[in-house]
């Protein structure tokens, strides 16, 4: 079987967002120091939106260094807050940590992807999203993170806006696809010029 593409990442949304997009892919987790790279780019004050972008690049430069001859993309998401990082929760007191911080407030998602053609990136983008919480009361924070902890555990900010996460919001500014970690309709048009899907 033929693919458009390889996608250097376990994420299964964005693998579920190509796929139903119609777009063939094989998945490649590209294996690096997240933390250290990034806590290297905060330590030299790098912006958020470098940090996501930098990091794609990465995952999309490893795999393909492999050599396999397809387009391979390379995906990262930075929540940005107040000038601050926020990383995926290590534990459910972290997510109760992370969401007690975002909570009435606004916070940005920035979704990076780069696409690398052999060893050149050809192709990069960065989404925003502009996100704001409502003022939730400690016990529907509670009660959510025992709920739902088992999923949130993988998304930076311990929320999916697709699930009950989206009731911890105001307001959203941003497409869906950016905040799940893909800016997919840039992605799609990109493939679509190149040839890569058809017209």
């Amino acid at each position: 079987m033929s693919f458009d593409l390889i996608l250097a990442s376990a994420s299964e949304s964005r693998a579920r967002m190509l796929r139903q997009a119609g777009v063939a892919l094989e998945t490649i987790p590209a294996r690096i120091d997240e933390d250290s790279v990034k806590a290297a780019l905060m330590a030299e004050a790098a912006t958020p939106r470098d940090i996501a972008d930098t990091l794609a690049e990465m995952k999309a430069r490893k795999v393909a260094e492999k050599g396999m001859g397809q387009l391979v993309l390379g995906c990262d998401q930075v929540l940005s807050i107040k000038g601050d990082i926020l990383s995926k929760p290590t534990s459910p007191e972290d997510a109760r940590q992370q969401l007690s911080l975002l909570r009435g407030e606004t916070h940005q998602l920035l979704s990076a992807a780069v696409v690398y053609d052999g060893l050149e990136p050809v192709w990069r983008h960065v989404g925003v999203a502009r996100l704001t919480m409502r003022d939730f009361s400690d016990s529907y924070l509670e009660e959510y993170v025992d709920r739902n902890w088992d999923s949130i555990r993988w998304s930076v900010g311990a929320y999916k806006i697709e699930e009950e996460g989206i009731r911890l919001f105001r307001s959203v500014m941003g497409d869906t696809f950016t905040i799940q970690g893909l800016p997919l309709l840039e992605l799609l048009s990109y493939l679509t010029l190149r040839g890569t899907l058809p017209a």
